[in-house]
C-alpha cells in the first residue's frame, strides 16, 4: 500500500477541517430556519422546511459531519448533494424570485465542498486540469510578420472581452436582480468604474500589444510568445493583463451597481493566482530558465516595484 507523503495528509487535514465547519455552519442555519421567519424566507423562500430538512440535515448537515471524520464516501455523497441544491435553488429562485441569499449561500458551499473533496480524496486540487486542452500552454508558431500577431492579439481581446466582460457581467447583474440579493450602490460608483475601466483597458491594451509585438506570440494560453517579454508594461508588473482583467471586472461591477459582478472579478482574480499562475510560471520557468527567474526575482506579480535596474532582454 502506498504511503500518502506529508504534503497530502496536510492536504487532507484541511479537507476535513472545512467538513467540520460546514457540518456546524449547516446545523447553525438550520437551526436560523426554525427560529427566525426572516432567514427562512431569504433562504428558502415558500418552500418547506421540514420537507426540506428531511433530506438535507442528513445529506448535507450529517454528510458534511461524517466527511470531517474522514470518510470519503461520505465527503462524496455530501458534495454532491451541495452541488443538486445549489443547482436546484438557482432554478427556483430564477423562476419565482424568492431564496435567492439561499443561491448564494449553496453556490459557495457547492464550490468550496468540490475543492474540500478533492484535498481529502486526492491529497491537493488538480488545477493542472485548467491548463488541458485548448488552454494548454504551447509556443506560437512562427508568422511572417508581427502584424500577423498583434491581429491575432486584437481579435483574442475583442472575443474575450465581450465576454467576459459584457456577456457574463450582464447575465450575472440580471440574476442578482431576479435573485433579489442586489445592494444598494453611492452615486459615485458609475463614474468611479467608467474612469477605471477606461484605464484597465488601456493597460491591457497596451501590456496585449508589447507582448504580441515583441514576444512573436500572442496572449493565447495555446499562442504563447517564442521570446520572454520584459518591456512596456511587463516591466514594472509581471502581469499586467491579469491585472487590467480584474480592474476591468470590478470596474463593470461599480457601472452596473453589483457587487456580484465585482465579486466575480474577486474570484476571477483567486482562480488565476492560485490555479492557473503557478502553471503559467512553471511553463515560462521551463522555456527560459535562468532568464525568467531574473525577470521573477525583479518585479512582481501584483504591486509595480518602481526601480531601474530592472533585467534586459537579450539582443
Amino acid at each position: 500500500m502506498k504511503r500518502e507523503g506529508p504534503a497530502a495528509a496536510r492536504a487532507q487535514g484541511w479537507g476535513r477541517a472545512y467538513f467540520a465547519v460546514q457540518a456546524l455552519a449547516g446545523l447553525a442555519w438550520w437551526v436560523g430556519v426554525f427560529l427566525s421567519p426572516a432567514i427562512r424566507t431569504a433562504t428558502l423562500g415558500s418552500l418547506d422546511p421540514v420537507l426540506v430538512a428531511a433530506f438535507d440535515i442528513p445529506l448535507f448537515v450529517i454528510g458534511s459531519g461524517v466527511a470531517a471524520l474522514g470518510v470519503r464516501a461520505a465527503a462524496v455523497v455530501a458534495t454532491g448533494w451541495t452541488v443538486l441544491v445549489a443547482a436546484a435553488l438557482a432554478a427556483y429562485a430564477t423562476i419565482t424570485t424568492e431564496a435567492g441569499w439561499g443561491v448564494l449561500i449553496m453556490a459557495a458551499a457547492a464550490a468550496c465542498s468540490m475543492a474540500a473533496l478533492f484535498l481529502l480524496v486526492r491529497g491537493r486540487v488538480p488545477t493542472e486540469l485548467i491548463v488541458r486542452g485548448p488552454f494548454a500552454f504551447r509556443p506560437a508558431p512562427p508568422r511572417r510578420h508581427t502584424a500577423a500577431n498583434v491581429a491575432a492579439t486584437m481579435g483574442q481581446l475583442i472575443l474575450f472581452w465581450g465576454f467576459f466582460l459584457v456577456v457574463l457581467p450582464s447575465v450575472i447583474w440580471w440574476l442578482e436582480q431576479r435573485w433579489g440579493v442586489s445592494l444598494l450602490f453611492p452615486s459615485a460608483a458609475a463614474p468611479t468604474g467608467l474612469v477605471v475601466l477606461i484605464l484597465a483597458s488601456s493597460l491591457g491594451i497596451a501590456s496585449a500589444v508589447t507582448m504580441s509585438s515583441t514576444g512573436s506570440g500572442t496572449p493565447l494560453p495555446s499562442a504563447m510568445p517564442n521570446r520572454l517579454v520584459i518591456a512596456g508594461p511587463y516591466r514594472w508588473v509581471r502581469n499586467p493583463m491579469a491585472v487590467a482583467g480584474i480592474s476591468q471586472g470590478a470596474a463593470v461591477g461599480l457601472m452596473l451597481g453589483s457587487w456580484l459582478v465585482i465579486a466575480y472579478a474577486v474570484v476571477g482574480s483567486l482562480v488565476w493566482n492560485y490555479a492557473v499562475r503557478p502553471h503559467e510560471e512553471a511553463d515560462l520557468e521551463k522555456r527560459f530558465g535562468a532568464e525568467f527567474q531574473r525577470y521573477r526575482d525583479s518585479v512582481r506579480c501584483w504591486i509595480p516595484r518602481w526601480r531601474k535596474d530592472l533585467p534586459q532582454l537579450p539582443p
